[in-house]
């Protein structure tokens, strides 16, 4: 670990006791680990943002699998979409519903874009992207 440097913050009482109470839930023994995976948080997400390095994104989509063509279209849109759509995995929530989880590796630009494709997809009900940099 590198050199330590401590700073001070303002914050509303109520807000620092939300605060406490979210990372106790979440098991952090201390605010300083918390507020620094916080900043380690932003600055990934900041820097896939501002620019177009390869990025790794997890997208979970959830569909009815009843929705007429929906199954084939999704498919579809990952083989066009191929290489970039690297592993998948299908799994049933209940007699209507399906949820779908794809790797995606690629500049944050295609990544963003191939998510929003499949999300905007008629069918899918709920689609959430999260992308990290490598």
């Amino acid at each position: 670990m590198g050199k330590i440097s401590r700073f001070g913050v303002s914050i509303e009482h109520e807000l620092l006791g939300t605060f406490d109470r979210t990372i106790k839930k979440k098991g952090y023994t201390n605010r300083s680990e918390a507020i620094r995976d916080l900043i380690r948080d932003f600055l990934v997400r900041e820097r896939w943002e501002q620019s177009d390095e390869t990025v790794v994104g997890a997208l979970t989509i959830i569909f009815d699998h009843e929705k007429r063509g929906i199954s084939d279209r999704l498919i579809e849109l990952q083989h066009d979409e191929h290489p970039h759509i690297i592993s998948t995995m299908h799994i049933h929530l209940d007699k209507h519903h399906c949820m779908e989880t794809l790797a995606i590796k690629g500049k944050a630009s295609e990544v963003k874009r191939i998510a929003d494709r499949l999300i905007s997809t008629k069918g899918v009900k709920h689609g959430k992207l999260i992308m990290t940099a490598i």
